[in-house]
């Protein structure tokens, strides 16, 4: 059992160039006009280490679905850097190069020679940056979150990125939470948005415990049933952005794009200061 949490402070590329996006398909809902300058749009999206539907590790469709949407601030989970199966790629700075957004990674896990974590994509300043491994009830894979403290507009906000467990047993996802919850704590009143993919449906333990400290952008803001697992046939509600009670913080939209780019869909949030 490890019980050892750690602190990692990390450092990020500034790529220059872009990709033409590629159209691919959403719902039906637009930024609002004349809001472009107040309002901020961020992703959340498990990329299954860039491998889609098609069995092809590519991406490029991932890095033109966010520049089409024209996110942000995205959360990437499934992330290699270095590992076997995608060819010892770093992953995270060809995506960071590719939409032209500075590239944050944690490695949470080394696997086939290399590492294996979460990202964040920014087009923000990035101020900060830090990645705490979980406690863990199993000896497997080493699960972790990343925070990144980004300068929007006139505000200074955290962004946090994670990939908790998926078994049907939810003592280790509510012992992430409470960790979650502690880490929200440290930064002392700050605005926190919470991404990622904590395989859990929203009436689950894991959820209404998650909501003691944070409000799920999808209630607030979203449109029918937001499933985004399985990508081919979505039937689980388990990918989330979630905002921290008091951030001054309104949600502006939420939508879940349709893509073949992975086994999950993104889900893509619209936020404005108050």
């Amino acid at each position: 059992m490890n019980r050892d949490r750690k602190h990692t402070k990390l450092n990020w590329h500034s790529p220059v160039w872009l990709v033409l996006a590629l159209c691919l398909g959403c719902q039906n809902y637009t930024r609002p006009k004349g809001a472009s300058s107040q309002v901020f749009r961020v992703m959340t999206f498990n990329i299954h280490h860039g491998e889609g539907q098609d069995g092809k590790v590519d991406l490029s469709r991932i890095a033109a679905l966010i520049q089409r949407e024209q996110v942000d601030l995205v959360a990437l989970q499934e992330v290699d850097k270095g590992v076997q199966r995608t060819t010892r790629r770093d992953l995270p700075a060809e995506l960071g190069t590719l939409t032209g957004m500075t590239s944050v990674f944690s490695n949470n896990f080394h696997y086939q020679g290399g590492e294996y974590g979460n990202a964040v994509l920014s087009r923000f300043p990035v101020l900060s940056a830090t990645n705490s491994h979980y406690q863990m009830l199993r000896t497997n894979e080493q699960r972790g979150i990343l925070q990144v403290t980004v300068q929007v507009q006139q505000h200074q906000l955290v962004f946090m990125n994670t990939h908790i467990d998926y078994r049907g047993n939810d003592d280790e996802r509510l012992l992430n939470v409470r960790e979650i919850q502690s880490l929200v704590a440290q930064h002392d009143g700050m605005p926190v948005v919470l991404c990622g993919d904590f395989n859990d449906t929203p009436n689950s333990r894991v959820q209404q415990r998650l909501k003691e400290a944070f409000n799920d952008s999808w209630e607030l803001a979203g449109q029918g049933p937001g499933l985004t697992y399985p990508a081919y046939n979505p039937r689980k509600r388990i990918d989330y952005v979630w905002i921290s009670k008091g951030a001054g913080l309104d949600v502006v939209g939420a939508y879940v794009l349709e893509s073949t780019a992975s086994d999950h869909q993104p889900l893509v949030v619209d936020l404005r200061f108050k």
